[in-house]
């Protein structure tokens, strides 16, 4: 059987007092979409950015691909490297165009050359479906043309895997469709995903398996048709059905 993409042992994380992560368990298979929802202030996001060493653990191990990223001797710019994310708020240059953004990390990070790293930038805004829009600056594009940038932009970067961090809860109603769209053909092309997100019917049409996080641990999960259609769990049903009520 071959390694895990990720695999999460017995993780904690405080901040002081507070225990937002009382010890997670679970892993995502190469090439899985697992989809993570729950009430604000589950611990998500902050279970999210654990996997990619943005919050350092207070106890626990995360092994990526079997490498144990929590260890003191691991170098966490070379895990960051591998591992694409994408933020609530799209963090983009705004004195730079969006290939220009795109191009950033790729020169300084990889040392690609000007001419390879502005290839692969057209080839990912094409992926996007936003290569006309190459040479605008991000104050001239919508919010959902702007995530789409930031998403071009992790891609660009050749990552292993897309963590999705609440990634279309900054956007207007109407903008949502599209982002989601990109990440449902990034799922559709085997991308191995760990998506935090609100947005149940994407959970339910694109994740092999969804977790329910609530108060800092997995209550439970399973594939979608169980967790989102035929809960075990009373308080996965009461929070969907919260879900459903706040959608009307």
């Amino acid at each position: 059987m071959s390694e895990a993409a990720v695999r999460i042992v017995d993780l904690h994380k405080s901040f002081g007092d507070l225990e937002v992560l009382k010890g997670i368990d679970f892993e995502v298979q190469l090439g899985e979409v697992v989809c993570i929802i729950g009430p604000s202030g589950s611990g998500k996001s902050t279970l999210l950015r654990c996997v990619n060493r943005l919050e350092e653990p207070t106890a626990g191990q995360i092994f990526i691909e079997g490498e144990d990223i929590t260890h003191p001797d691991c170098w966490v710019d070379d895990v960051r490297r591998n591992i694409g994310m994408v933020f609530q708020r799209f963090n983009l240059f705004p004195h730079l165009t969006a290939i220009e953004n795109l191009m950033v990390a790729q020169r300084k990070v990889l040392n690609r050359s000007k001419d390879e790293a502005e290839k692969v930038a057209m080839a990912n805004l094409e992926r996007v479906g936003l290569v006309d829009k190459a040479h605008e600056y991000p104050i001239n594009l919508s919010g959902g043309q702007q995530q789409r940038v930031a998403i071009a932009r992790a891609l660009s970067m050749e990552p292993d895997m897309m963590l999705f961090d609440e990634a279309t809860s900054a956007l207007d109603p109407e903008l949502v469709g599209e982002v989601l769209s990109v990440m449902r053909q990034l799922a559709e092309e085997g991308m191995t995903m760990l998506v935090v997100t609100h947005e149940i019917g994407f959970a339910k049409g694109v994740a092999d398996r969804v977790v329910f996080m609530d108060e800092g641990i997995v209550m439970e999960e399973g594939p979608p048709s169980q967790v989102l259609v035929d809960p075990r769990e009373p308080r996965t049903r009461e929070f969907l059905r919260a879900v459903l009520e706040e959608g009307i």
